[in-house]
């Protein structure tokens, strides 16, 4: 699955995490992410750090997948509750900078 916000590339290895499993094991025990990586959480309002080696982007997502908040997240760190989350992408640290703000939606394909 590839990643858009506005047109512009975000990542073209997306992995989809749509059951208890794939979303429990996220990223846990990676040491690194290639470029384009990514992880769409579903049906995900919160997420953790909990177990992770890597620092992630995190881009909290409503049910039409407008972007309702944007953060950073360092390994063992709990992730901000923005109200009316339903799905979370995590991507590589640093591709988010420029590229997605509050209000955005993000394409999916």
């Amino acid at each position: 699955m590839i990643a858009y916000s506005n047109d512009i590339f975000l990542a073209d290895k997306i992995h989809l995490a749509d059951n208890f499993i794939k979303r429990f094991l996220g990223f846990m025990g990676r040491k690194e992410l290639n470029n384009g990586e990514g992880l769409l959480l579903l049906n995900t309002p919160l997420i953790h750090c909990f177990f992770m080696r890597i620092t992630i982007d995190a881009v909290y997502l409503s049910k039409d997948m407008k972007v309702l908040g944007i953060e950073t997240l360092k390994p063992w760190s709990i992730g901000t509750h923005f109200k009316k989350t339903s799905h979370v992408l995590e991507l590589k640290k640093g591709t988010i900078s420029l590229k997605v703000k509050v209000g955005d939606t993000i394409i999916f394909k």
